[in-house]
Formats: structure tokens, sequence, C-alpha cells
């Protein structure tokens, strides 16, 4: 079992930053990709992006890139959304997750573990 603790959201103006944490704790000892999704008021659970076990290799969504920036520190069992330029419409609940492997997916369903999630709010 692993355990995720989201931290970091909060209400943060139109253009401003935020970096999100995710602890992982329980059999942290297995190699293990992670993801970040979203989930807004009345929509689907998004994916954001993944980091594979390493960290030597990230993927995100189209509307992400260049925006935000995923990290992981292995020594820490920590995971980390960095989010830059921020919009309105980035405004949700933030997750991590946690896939048994060594590489991210963009299927929710492919992973096995998530934090509680984190909220985000973005005012224009």
């Amino acid at each position: 079992q692993v355990q995720l603790v989201e931290s970091g959201g909060g209400l943060v103006q139109a253009g401003g930053s935020l970096r999100l944490s995710c602890a992982a704790s329980g059999r942290t000892s297995s190699a293990y990709a992670m993801g970040w999704f979203r989930q807004a008021p009345g929509k689907e659970r998004e994916f954001v992006g993944g980091i594979n076990w390493s960290g030597g290799s990230t993927f995100y969504e189209h509307s992400m890139r260049g925006r935000f920036a995923i990290t992981r520190d292995n020594a820490k069992n920590t995971v980390y959304l960095q989010m830059n330029s921020l919009k309105p419409e980035d405004t949700a609940v933030y997750y991590c997750a946690a896939r048994y492997g060594r590489t991210w997916s963009t299927s929710r369903t492919d992973y096995d573990y998530w934090g509680q999630g984190t909220q985000v709010t973005v005012s224009s």
C-alpha cells in the first residue's frame, strides 16, 4: 500500500504560481511512476502530467506544456507540480496518483493509488 498526501493548494490570482507537493508513505521502496490529475466542478478528472520513476522523463497535457513542471525527489518520497502563469480555467481539485512500474500513463485507470486532492482556485 502507498499513501499519498497532497498539499500546497490555495487561492491565487491569474498569472500567479503555486507549487503542489505529493508526499508518499508506505510501500515506497518499489518503483512507481507518478501522475497529476485535476477535476473541475462538473467535469471529468483529466490528466495534467506524469513523471517516470527516476524523474528523467515527464509528459504534460497540451494546455499545460510550458506552464507546468513535474519533478520528484525520491529521497524524500515527494513529487512536485510547479504551476506558473495560472489561468482561471486551471481552477480544480488537483490529485496525485501512483502506479507501479517505471512509466507514467495518461489514463487514470492505470493508477493504483490516489491522494485526497488539494483545491486550486485561480481568480481573474
